[in-house]
């Protein structure tokens, strides 16, 4: 019954899969799409344009900021409260319109933490009713400033931050395509090894189907015994099984690459035999070098760190005394016509400082000083133990893949000693020299050392990737995988 099922389903997916379109592909088209269209690679290009977008509007809040305010109009009709010239109140009848218009200045300064400002603003007053008349109020200059003095300035540790961030942002995004890129090979090699293996299955199906007939002509002459026929037909139903499992093997590995890398039609891949690995020399201190100075690791330790002294200066300052110096200086008149509003400007200057000093805080503020200064010290370990393991991970990855280059020469001699020894073995068995035992032998450790060979290849590519994602930097070409100046007018 199995064997019935294992007929059927092999029948049908070969029926299916016949119909879709074949499509040659090999390995650096698979990264290069995998890179440019995958869904991870449009979601890696749509975060860093959305930090991108946030560094720049950071970055806008340093440059001058220009605005035009207005209120036009702003009429009232009611009854007020109104202070007489001698210090009596009385409620009066008001109906007026109040009309102004202006152009603002301000510029944040991130070094010192303040801002300066500058405006030109004119008002016009409409009275209605039995003393109807109108008058203007001009502001024609006025510039000032503001600026605390001994207090914590954000501005200063955001601006260092928000710079790191966006540094931290593009590196990631390399990190991103390498990691795809690294994916994108092992997916490669899942489906390579499923073809051969798919390969390899119907050519043995092939070979003991010719044996088992060959093997019943000599059961019929009394040259093997029914055991050995037994065994050899024995391998024919198992043969057919492993067809209809490499062939499942082989179209779930298609359907993974096909999705991975964002191809919607249904297509069957046919994968072009890897170019040989280039031999090159990786030195664990080069290697650890690149890593330090592309991967984001770096930067995010240096931003953990800054945030963490930035907490420990806020403590610091903000339980001391605070001062606010503010100074002001502008040109203003006002009079019945516009004209008269602009006529010898009256000067105007100002000048505040202004003091807030604790006098009492039951401890709190020297609280938050040890629990910043604690938490800086906790960061600053933290950070030189999981720098140790990145390093200690860059170091071993460049040693596994010295390792791997060597078991795959030794896989490879492996594999052309297994394939010789199982073509001799063929050969002896067809003139009766070795039992059908033997040739199962044979053929049972082709299959394990040609398997091991694809293995030792996967792993030697994977590990190869896994360098270059590991330092975003490419020993064969010789070029860093990092680009600083991204255009994210090439995203989709």
């Amino acid at each position: 019954m199995k064997l019935l099922l294992a007929f059927c389903f092999t029948w049908s997916s070969l029926s299916l899969f016949s119909q879709l379109e074949k499509v040659d592909i090999s390995l650096d088209e698979v990264i290069r799409i995998a890179q440019g269209e995958a869904p991870r690679a449009l979601i890696a290009q749509t975060r860093f344009s959305n930090n991108y977008w946030r560094y720049q509007s950071f970055l806008a809040n340093y440059k001058p900021q220009l605005v035009f305010v207005s209120t036009i109009p702003n009429l009232n009709r009611s009854i007020d409260n109104i202070v007489l010239p001698d210090g009596t109140e009385k409620f009066i009848n008001r109906s007026l319109m109040n009309s102004s218009a202006g152009i603002e200045m301000r510029q944040r300064i991130h070094q010192t933490g303040g801002f300066i400002y500058g405006s030109t603003n004119l008002n016009r007053i409409d009275l209605f009713g039995t003393n109807s008349g109108k008058s203007y109020l001009s502001a024609p200059l006025r510039f000032g400033f503001i600026q605390p003095l001994f207090q914590f300035n954000s501005d200063k540790w955001f601006r260092q931050i928000q710079g790191l961030d966006y540094e931290s942002s593009k590196k990631q995004y390399a990190e991103e395509k390498a990691q795809i890129a690294y994916d994108a090979v092992n997916l490669f090699f899942e489906l390579y090894v499923a073809q051969l293996n798919l390969q390899e299955a119907r050519r043995q199906k092939i070979y003991v189907d010719s044996l088992y007939e060959v093997s019943l002509g000599r059961f019929d002459v009394g040259r093997i015994a029914e055991t050995d026929l037994l065994q050899i037909e024995l391998r024919t139903k198992n043969a057919d099984t492993e067809v209809a499992t490499e062939l499942l093997n082989y179209q779930t590995a298609n359907e993974q690459l096909r999705t991975f890398i964002g191809v919607k039609d249904n297509v069957e891949f046919n994968l072009l035999d890897p170019e040989t690995l280039p031999e090159y020399a990786i030195d664990a201190g080069t290697a650890l070098e690149y890593a330090k100075r592309y991967r984001s690791q770096t930067t995010e330790f240096r931003i953990r760190l800054l945030q963490a002294q930035m907490n420990m200066d806020e403590a610091r300052k903000s339980g001391g005394v605070n001062v606010d110096l503010s100074g002001s200086f502008g040109l203003s008149q006002t009079g019945p016509t516009l004209v008269d509003a602009y006529r010898n400007p009256i000067d105007q200057e100002g000048l505040t400082l202004s003091l807030e000093i604790p006098i009492a805080d039951w401890g709190k503020n020297r609280s938050e000083r040890e629990i910043a200064k604690s938490n800086l010290e906790l960061t600053q370990r933290t950070i030189e133990l999981e720098n140790v393991n990145f390093e200690r991970e860059v170091v071993l990855r460049v040693q596994q893949f010295e390792l791997k280059r060597s078991q795959l020469a030794l896989a490879r001699r492996a594999a052309d000693v297994a394939e010789k020894r199982v073509d001799i073995a063929k050969s002896r068995y067809q003139i009766g020299k070795i039992d059908v035992t033997e040739l199962n032998i044979a053929l049972n450790e082709y299959e394990t050392a040609r398997r091991g060979y694809f293995q030792s290849l996967w792993a030697l590519w994977t590990a190869h990737y896994e360098i270059r994602n590991l330092t975003l930097f490419d020993f064969i070409t010789d070029k860093k995988l990092a680009d600083e100046n991204i255009d994210i007018q090439s995203f989709r």
